[in-house]
């Protein structure tokens, strides 16, 4: 019970002033809502819509460089604002260079794990960007991208359709906790129902597909 005030003590203590962050994520691990939070407060972003999910082991390098819309979910990914070459290449040729770009992204945007946006990238709205994938141009509105360089995949709006259609099918589809106003963890009922169907039989696993 201590524990869990002082941490919450230190979280609100955190959040409100931006002191004794490095403390705040060792012991208070917070997760993406409070950290997209703190970035929104005192992480030095261009702009921050509203309703973000932003992992902290999401590595922003040059954060006064970076426009991200609402709803914008990043889990494990980097974003480049610079170019790390130039500064060896100015040393080595005492010539005058800038690599430095902004990268903006809309809003409904979800970038995967161990995704990277390089510098001067633009990506539009509803858009997702899959894991481990190299975004090196533009990403237009309604579009998924993939693989490395990022090429597009399909749609967004297709993929809903799809994640629709096979969630209709589940056994636990009129869970509430697959309500669209539910964001938190499963509850153990609904992690068993799910393990159960998981490890069934070939035959009873097909409903999943």
């Amino acid at each position: 019970m201590k524990r869990g005030f002082l941490r919450g003590l230190l979280a609100r203590y955190t959040l409100a002033t931006g002191r004794l962050t490095g403390l705040y994520r060792k012991l208070c691990a917070p997760a993406g809502r409070e950290w997209a939070e703190y970035l929104k407060r005192h992480g030095g972003l261009y702009a921050i819509g509203e309703g973000c999910v932003i992992q902290a082991n999401v590595t922003i390098t040059d954060p006064a460089h970076v426009r991200l819309g609402h709803n914008v979910h990043l889990t494990g990914c980097t974003l480049f604002g610079h170019d790390g070459t130039v500064a060896m290449l100015k040393q080595m040729s005492g010539r005058r260079l800038d690599r430095v770009g902004r990268i903006d992204i809309g809003d409904n945007v979800f970038v995967g794990h161990q995704a990277i946006i390089m510098p001067g990238i633009s990506i539009g709205s509803n858009v997702v960007v899959g894991a481990g994938a190299i975004v090196t141009r533009d990403v237009p509105s309604n579009t998924i991208v993939a693989g490395n360089p990022a090429r597009p995949i399909g749609t967004v709006e297709a993929m809903l359709d799809r994640y629709e259609r096979q969630t209709q099918a589940l056994r636990w589809a009129a869970h509430p906790q697959l309500a669209p106003d539910y964001f938190g963890p499963p509850e153990p009922a609904l992690t068993a129902l799910r393990n159960a169907t998981f490890f069934a039989t070939p035959a009873a696993t097909g409903e999943l597909r």
